[in-house]
């Protein structure tokens, strides 16, 4: 498998940000009520985290080790001040919405743990798709608790009614509670399909019909 592939692979599914490093789950509680929100802060986090990663692969020799941290939160923030300025320039309804929480991208672990656990030894376009991966990663998860509490909860689809007059709102779905839910049924599904996986590849495979038995030791 190449290394692109690997990285890929392994921020969207095998070492998902929240199914296996249980990283930013303050986001997940806080903006996942409403696609719209979701999907900003998605694409938010992955921006920044694939810019940041990009830029500390860039700089990582120059970098003395005693300080590398505060270096890393000086370019995470100077990204995620890119989005906040970006929003408030273009989007403030959703900016309004979001509140700090676009502010707050910079405690998201995954950005220090991606910067300093594969920028800081990977090449910078490596470091980069690392980043992308892992921003998908967390968004793909995102946006399905997202979609689900968004249905329940409004009845409706980015802002769009989906359901009848008759549909009662499930009230619970629009409290910060339910994606606490939501999450830990994820994580049990995924848990459980990469279980089965893993089983499965170790398993024997079965011979093909035909197949010649191997021979018998000599004595």
């Amino acid at each position: 498998m190449s290394p692109a592939r690997k990285v890929l692979r392994e921020g969207l599914w095998s070492n998902n940000p929240i199914f296996v490093q249980v990283l930013g789950i303050c986001s997940t509680l806080a903006v996942t009520n409403n696609l719209s929100n979701t999907l900003v802060m998605v694409l938010g986090v992955t921006f920044a985290t694939a810019m940041g990663s990009w830029t500390l692969s860039l700089l990582k020799d120059l970098i003395p080790r005693k300080v590398r941290m505060i270096v890393q939160v000086l370019v995470l923030s100077f990204y995620v001040i890119i989005v906040d300025i970006l929003l408030k320039a273009y989007q403030p309804a959703i900016s309004k919405q979001l509140g700090p929480y676009v502010g707050l991208i910079i405690t998201n672990c995954i950005l220090m743990g991606r910067a300093e656990a594969f920028a800081a030894a990977n090449k910078p376009g490596l470091s980069f798709l690392d980043g992308v991966a892992n921003g998908l990663g967390y968004g793909w998860v995102l946006i399905s608790i997202a979609f689900v509490r968004e249905l329940l909860g409004f009845g409706t689809f980015f802002g769009l009614k989906v359901f009848g007059e008759g549909f009662t709102p499930w009230t619970i779905m629009v409290m910060a509670p339910s994606a606490f839910f939501l999450v830990a049924l994820a994580l049990w599904a995924a848990n459980i399909l990469k279980a089965k996986a893993e089983a499965a590849a170790k398993a024997p495979k079965p011979k093909a019909p035909g197949a010649a038995s191997p021979a018998p030791a000599k004595q």
